[in-house]
C-alpha cells in the first residue's frame, strides 16, 4: 500500500483488531490487551483545506471532564483502576509508552509518544525546528501554530499524548538537552511552553509538560540530587510549569533526578505540595521512562502513571500493576489515592474530547512492518520553513554584506561539512551522529527526517544560474579550503556544535557537551578561510552557545548567521534569510559569553549539588556581576532599522495590595530602513530594593511587523504575576511596595526607553 494522506476523522472509521498480544505477567488477570492498528484500502485524496485540523474537537472544562470521569471510574474495580495507571511495558505496545486499558467498563489503552518537535519512531511525519528555535522566534502566534501542526500529525497517527513540550531551563550552557526546551529565561520559557500547549491541545491531543523538576543536565541524571532554594524554585524552575497549568496542560512528566534528596517521581514536595497543591494541577503526573523507584512512596506522593510500566525495560515486573494492587489491599496505599490516579487520567482523556472518535495508532515504533505507513505531513513543511527563518538570528552584518545580491556576486564558495548531507545516510538512530549538516540534536527528542534540505541544497536552489557556486564539504582539508575561498567573491563557512541525551555518546560527548568549542575544529577552518577572503560569512548551526570571541571580530568576517536547529527545511529557511526573501527577526534565547568562566553554572559531576546561582540564571547573572557578554540575551539584527518613539508607562489601576493591579506600557515602532521587517520589542522590569531581585527581569515581548516607512504600536500589560516576587518569609507571591523601573528595548542590553512607576 502506498503512503496515504488522510484526516484524523477518517482514520477513526477504519479500525480493525489485530492478533491479541499476550499480557506481561505483572498485569492483573482481568486485563485483556488487544493491539489495534488501522487499515485503509486505497488512497484518500487531500481536500483543499487543512486536513489535519481535528474535526469538531470539543475541549471540556476540568469540572465537566471530572464529572464524566467520575461516572466511569466509580464502576471500576481496584484492579481496573490500577491497570489505567500502569504502562504495559517497553516495546510491548506500538508506542514508546502505552497505558493499560479496561473492559466493562471500557477505557482504552493510551498511546504516549515522543517527541517535543515531532513524532519519534514513525515514518510519514514532519521533523521540525527544535524548541530552542521556537523560542528564538519570540513569536507567540508562530509558536502556537507549531504546536497545532505537530499535534495534528500526532492525532492522525493515533497518538493520545505528545511527550512535550520540554521546559527545563538552560542553566548550564553545556546541558545536553537544552535545545529541546526554550532557553535561559523563565518568562520566555513559560510563554513558549503555554503557547505550545495551547496549540497541541487545540487538536485534541494531550500535551505533557516535562521534566518536573531540576533536570538541567544529563550527567548522572538518574543518580544526582539537585538542591534548589525555595525562592529559586518558584521564580525560576517552577515558573514555566505554573504557566503550563494555566494553559490547562493535561499531563506533567516527573524527572529522573532527585530533588533535595528525594527522587522527583516520589517527591511529595514537588508533586503534591507544589504542582497539585500550589499550582492546582488537575491532570495526571507520569514518570519519565523508568524513573519510578517505588510502589508506596510513588503512589502516596503523587505519581499517577508509571511509564513505560516495567521497573527496567523488559524486566517483566512493575512497581505498579500487581504490586500497587497488593499495596492497596494491605492498606499501604488508600484506595482513594488509586481512584484519584485513575480519575486524573480519565478526566484528561475526556477533557481533550478523546472519547469522541479518537483514532487508534496506525504505526508501530518497534515493529514498523505492522504499521500502515500513512503520510500525515500535509503542507507542514511550509510552517517549518517559516519558523526556521523566523528563528534565525543575525549576529553580525558588517558593511551590509547580507542580504546576498545575485547580480553582484559572481562566485560563492561554500565550505564545511555542515553545509552538506550526512555521508552515512539521512537518519542515524535518534540522530546520534555528527556527520554532515546539523539540524537537530540527538536522543528521544528527535524525529526522523522525511528529507533534509541542506544549506548547499537551499542556496543552490535559490541562486539558480545567477552565480557560480563551488563547495568543499570538509572540515579538515585546510589547504583546499583556503584555495577555494581565495577564488571566490564571498566565502561561506559552515560550522556546528552538537549535544543530546545521555543514552547515546557522540564523539566522546555523553549527552552534555564536554566544552563550548565548535566541533570538528571549526575555529581553525573559520580562521583559515578568513585569512584569504575579505568577505567571509560564518554560519553556525548549534544546540546552544559556543565560544567565538577569538574569531568573531576578525575584520574579514563580515557576517555571522545563527540558524540554530531548523529541522528538515533547514537549507531553504537559511536561503530565505541569506537572499533577503525573509528579513531576519530572530533573537537569542540565551547569552553567548566571551568565555566559559563567565557563565553562572557548569555541569556538575557531584552526586549532590546546589543551584548556588539562585535566581540569577542566564543574563541575570551577567547583569548582577557586571559581566559584558559577547552577545546578550534577546539580541538579533535586522536588514532594516527601527526607531522606538512615544513610549508610555501607566499604572492602570490598583496598588501593591490589589490582586487586580495592572501596569500598561506601549511604544511606537517605526521602520526607518529600506526593508519591510519585524521587530521584537522587549520589556524588562527592575523591582523595588525590598524585593532583593535580579537587576532586571524579562516581563514581556511582542513580534511587531512594520513595513518600510511605516509604524506600528507595541502594547504590553503587566499584572500581578509579572509584578510579583516570591517572599520566603510569607511563602507567597508578593507585589512589593516602592519604585519599579520599566525598560523597553530590543535586547537585554539595548534599552531604548526607561521609565519608573510606584506602587503603594
Amino acid at each position: 500500500m502506498k503512503p496515504t494522506l488522510i484526516t484524523s476523522a477518517i482514520l477513526a472509521a477504519f479500525v480493525w483488531q489485530s492478533t491479541a498480544t499476550p499480557s506481561p505477567k505483572y498485569w492483573d488477570e482481568d486485563f485483556s490487551y488487544t493491539h489495534q492498528l488501522l487499515s485503509v484500502d486505497g488512497d484518500i485524496k487531500q481536500q483543499d483545506q487543512d486536513v489535519f485540523k481535528a474535526a469538531n474537537v470539543q475541549i471540556l472544562s476540568w469540572d465537566d471532564a471530572y464529572n464524566k470521569a467520575r461516572a466511569l471510574v466509580q464502576s471500576m474495580s481496584i484492579e481496573q483502576k490500577v491497570n489505567i495507571t500502569t504502562g504495559i511495558g517497553w516495546t510491548t505496545g506500538s508506542c514508546v509508552g502505552n497505558s493499560g486499558r479496561t473492559t466493562n467498563p471500557d477505557f482504552p489503552e493510551l498511546c504516549l509518544q515522543d517527541s517535543p518537535l515531532g513524532i519519534r519512531y514513525a515514518d510519514g511525519v514532519s521533523s521540525g525546528v527544535a524548541g530552542v528555535n521556537a523560542a528564538a522566534s519570540f513569536d507567540k502566534e508562530g509558536i502556537r501554530r507549531r504546536g497545532e501542526y505537530m499535534a495534528s500529525e500526532f492525532r492522525a497517527k493515533g497518538i493520545n499524548a505528545q511527550l512535550g513540550p520540554s521546559m527545563n531551563m538552560m542553566r548550564a550552557p553545556q546541558g545536553g538537552r537544552n535545545w529541546e526546551a526554550f532557553g535561559e529565561d523563565p518568562y520566555l520559557v513559560g510563554v513558549a511552553a503555554a503557547e505550545t500547549i495551547r496549540g497541541i491541545q487545540s487538536q485534541g491531543v494531550m500535551a505533557v509538560a516535562k521534566h518536573l523538576i531540576g533536570n538541567e543536565q544529563e550527567t548522572n541524571r538518574q543518580l544526582h540530587s539537585v538542591h534548589i532554594d525555595e525562592r529559586t524554585m518558584h521564580e525560576v524552575y517552577l515558573w514555566p510549569f505554573a504557566r503550563s497549568v494555566e494553559a490547562d496542560v493535561a499531563s506533567v512528566m516527573c524527572s529522573y533526578n532527585k530533588i533535595n534528596g528525594v527522587y522527583a517521581c516520589e517527591s511529595d514536595y514537588a508533586i503534591n505540595h507544589l504542582l497539585k497543591g500550589q499550582l492546582g494541577f488537575k491532570g495526571y503526573v507520569q514518570s519519565d521512562w523508568s524513573a519510578t523507584h517505588s510502589t508506596v512512596d510513588s503512589a502516596n506522593n503523587g505519581l499517577d502513571m508509571t511509564m513505560p510500566g516495567d521497573i527496567t525495560f523488559n524486566s517483566g515486573d512493575s512497581y505498579f500493576g500487581k504490586n500497587l494492587t497488593k499495596a492497596v489491599k494491605m492498606g499501604s496505599v488508600r484506595e482513594e489515592r488509586v481512584t484519584d490516579m485513575a480519575m486524573r487520567i480519565v478526566a484528561a482523556w475526556y477533557k481533550l474530547g478523546q472519547d469522541q472518535g479518537f483514532p487508534q495508532p496506525n504505526f508501530d515504533s518497534f515493529r514498523p512492518e505492522r504499521g500502515m505507513h500513512l503520510d500525515v505531513q500535509g503542507n507542514h513543511k511550509r510552517e517549518i520553513r517559516q519558523m526556521g527563518a523566523a528563528s534565525t538570528v543575525l549576529l553580525k552584518n558588517q558593511d551590509n554584506i547580507l542580504p546576498l545580491s545575485s547580480s553582484q556576486i559572481k562566485k560563492l564558495s561554500i565550505i564545511g561539512s555542515d553545509a552538506g548531507p550526512n555521508p552515512n545516510g539521512l537518519n542515524c538512530e535518534d540522530h546520534g551522529c555528527a556527520n554532515g549538516h546539523l539540524a537537530q540534536g540527538w536522543g528521544s527528542g528527535t524525529a526522523n527526517y522525511p528529507y533534509l534540505i541542506t544549506p548547499l541544497d537551499g542556496i543552490k536552489q535559490r541562486a539558480g544560474n545567477s552565480m557560480t557556486i563551488t563547495e568543499l564539504l570538509s572540515d579538515t582539508d585546510i589547504g583546499a579550503a583556503k584555495k577555494l575561498a581565495s577564488e571566490a567573491d564571498i566565502a561561506m563557512v559552515f560550522v556546528n556544535a552538537n549535544s543530546g541525551e545521555e543514552f547515546i555518546t557522540v564523539e566522546g560527548h555523553k549527552g552534555d557537551r564536554n566544552h563550548l568549542n565548535l566541533w570538528h575544529d571549526g575555529d581553525r577552518l573559520i580562521e583559515a578561510v578568513a585569512e584569504v577572503n575579505k568577505n567571509t560569512i560564518v554560519v553556525v548551526h548549534s544546540v546552544g552557545p559556543v565560544l567565538m570571541e577569538n574569531w568573531v571580530k576578525h575584520p574579514h568576517i563580515k557576517a555571522v548567521v545563527w540558524p540554530g536547529l531548523p529541522g528538515q527545511e533547514s537549507g531553504n529557511s537559511l536561503a530565505d534569510i541569506l537572499f533577503g526573501d525573509v528579513n531576519p527577526s530572530g533573537r537569542l534565547p540565551y547569552t553567548i559569553a566571551r568565555k566559559l568562566e563567565d557563565y553562572p553554572a557548569k555541569i556538575s559531576n557531584e552526586m549532590n549539588f546546589h543551584y548556588s546561582e539562585g535566581i540569577d540564571v542566564g543574563y541575570r547573572w551577567f547583569d548582577r556581576h557586571g559581566i559584558d557578554p559577547l552577545f546578550e540575551f534577546g539580541y538579533g539584527l535586522s536588514y532594516t532599522q527601527f526607531e522606538y518613539t512615544d513610549a508610555q508607562v501607566n499604572v492602570v489601576h490598583g496598588d501593591s495590595q490589589d490582586p487586580n493591579v495592572e501596569v500598561s506600557a506601549n511604544v511606537m515602532i517605526k521602520n526607518i530602513g529600506q526593508f519591510d521587517g519585524a521587530e521584537i520589542p522587549q520589556v524588562y522590569l527592575s523591582f523595588p530594593s525590598v524585593a532583593e531581585n535580579s537587576p532586571q527581569l524579562l516581563r514581556g515581548f511582542e513580534k511587531v511587523f512594520v513595513p518600510k516607512g511605516g509604524q506600528a504600536p507595541a502594547v504590553f500589560t503587566l499584572k500581578k504575576t509579572e509584578l510579583s516576587y516570591f517572599d520566603v518569609n510569607t511563602h507567597k507571591w508578593v507585589v512589593p511596595k516602592g519604585e519599579f523601573v520599566l525598560h523597553i528595548g530590543s535586547s537585554s542590553r539595548n534599552i531604548k526607553h526607561t521609565q519608573s512607576f510606584t506602587l503603594n
